[in-house]
Formats: structure tokens, C-alpha cells, sequence
């Protein structure tokens, strides 16, 4: 598994009530999504509620495996790392496709049919999702247009269906902000 490149810092408060580091380190759970020609995620951070809970003692809530939405009221932090698109991916089925999204444990994101969808990565999530493009670019694919971003571009996702194509000869990084949110019945 390929080196992050990036530590996680994180502070809390000692037993006198200072400031101080608690952690310095890489991000402690990384995996490949679909097999090592995917997608790489690494989590930086979680909340399980907001507003957060800020005390001494406490650490990030212990999670089995990599999720792709935040907890229900919280928040995520995560890096994920895109390698240019293979041809593979034109071959992906809606089954393969809803799989790879299990593996985040969000198979119901996945909107990939196999006949309208735009790309197979398709999905949606009922968060709004700040994403930073830390390096690269990337096209972002949505029912009706798309657009490329590159580094030091921010895109705001708010519970829109889309999919995210590297269509370049190198990897995209993107540190993606997830905050659980809450669809109107107009848009569910």
C-alpha cells in the first residue's frame, strides 16, 4: 500500500488542562477500494454528533473498516487518492459497481444502471461534502454536465448524484470534508 505523504496531527488537553499533541502520525486506516488500480482512502477523522464533543480523554470513534458516509449526525475528514481511469471501469457492471461501494458500506449510493448513467462510479450521499483538490485534476461528472477541477479548486456537494473521472496521466488527491445531512422530500 502506497505511503500517504501526509501526517495526522491531533491535540487534546493533558490532566492540567494545556493544550498539547496527542497524536502525530500517518492517518491509521487506508485501504483500496475495488483492488490496487483504485481509489485509495485514508481517514484522517470522525464525529459521531454535532456540535462535537470536546473533552480530555476522548479519541476518534472507534469504526470496523472504511465508510463512506459520515456517522448519522456527525462528521468526516479523509484524503482519497484517484489514479488515472483504466478502460476497465467502461466495463463495470451495475453489480460490480454496488459492490465496491459495499466495501465503504454504502452499496445503496451507488446509481449505476448500466444504460443512462454517466460514469460507474455514480452515487449519492444525503451529506454535504467539501472537496479540496489538494493535487491533479479530475472531472466531475454529474447528471446533466460535468467540470474539471485541479489543484487548489473546492467543490461543494450538496446530495447530488455524481461520479468522479481522472481522465489525466496522474493521480488526484482530494481531502474531502463529510457532514451528515438531511434530504427535503422534494429531492429524496
Amino acid at each position: 500500500m502506497n505511503s500517504p505523504s501526509f501526517r495526522r496531527v491531533v491535540t487534546g488537553h493533558n490532566s492540567a488542562g494545556q493544550a498539547v499533541i496527542t497524536e502525530d502520525g500517518p492517518p491509521p486506516r487506508v485501504a483500496y477500494i475495488g483492488d490496487e488500480s483504485g481509489p485509495i482512502f485514508y481517514e484522517v477523522w470522525s464525529t459521531l454528533q454535532t456540535p462535537a464533543r470536546i473533552d480530555r480523554s476522548s479519541s476518534e470513534p472507534h469504526e470496523n473498516g472504511i465508510k463512506l458516509a459520515p456517522p448519522t449526525n456527525g462528521t468526516r475528514i479523509r484524503v482519497v487518492d484517484f489514479p488515472p481511469e483504466g478502460d476497465s471501469l467502461n466495463d463495470l457492471s451495475p453489480e460490480e459497481a454496488r459492490a465496491r461501494f459495499a466495501e465503504v458500506g454504502a452499496e445503496y449510493a451507488s446509481s449505476h444502471d448500466g444504460v443512462t448513467s454517466r460514469h460507474a462510479y455514480m452515487h449519492r450521499t444525503e451529506t454535504i461534502d467539501y472537496g479540496i483538490i489538494l493535487e491533479g485534476e479530475i472531472t466531475l461528472i454529474m447528471d446533466e454536465g460535468e467540470v474539471t477541477v485541479s489543484a487548489g479548486d473546492i467543490v461543494v456537494q450538496r446530495g447530488t448524484n455524481h461520479g468522479w473521472s481522472n481522465r489525466s496521466s496522474r493521480n488526484c488527491r482530494i481531502a474531502f470534508v463529510l457532514i451528515d445531512g438531511k434530504f427535503d422530500r422534494d429531492i429524496a
